[in-house]
């Protein structure tokens, strides 16, 4: 089995998009209006909108009320993307800490209040956990 993707349910997929394209240095793939896909090596984050959630079922999903997931990106430099980031994202949860784990961690929310973790693994059992993942 292979994982394929996380899906976002919003009612405005546009500017998600645009969110999500700052923050991983990415263009989407627009199949259609109501849909877009961030493709990388190691996942695909994928966006649709509301509309199309009637087609997994009545109230299978709601947007913008997600509580218990937080979507979680490897990077190099926490604080570099924090400098980066700063300018654009509006809710902070976490700045730049590092955990009793080992990762230097920032959290913060997307428009629809989604929580995103940008972490870097910086103590040597962090990165030794993470020296074979791609």
């Amino acid at each position: 089995m292979n994982f394929a993707s996380v899906r976002i349910i919003t009612d405005d997929v546009d500017r998600l998009v645009k969110f999500y394209e700052k923050v991983m240095e990415v263009s989407a793939e627009r199949p259609a209006p109501v849909f877009a896909e961030f493709v990388t090596p190691s996942f695909t984050l994928a966006i649709g909108h509301s509309q199309t959630a009637q087609l997994f079922g009545a109230d299978s999903v709601v947007a913008a009320n997600n509580p218990t997931v937080i979507m979680e990106f490897r990077i190099d430099d926490v604080e570099a993307e924090y400098v980066r980031l700063k300018p654009f994202v509006e809710h902070w949860v976490k700045e730049p800490t590092t955990m009793p784990w080992g990762n230097r961690s920032m959290l913060f929310r997307d428009p629809d209040g989604n929580l995103i973790n940008l972490f870097q693994p910086v103590t040597e059992d962090a990165i030794n956990r993470f020296k074979d993942r791609h």
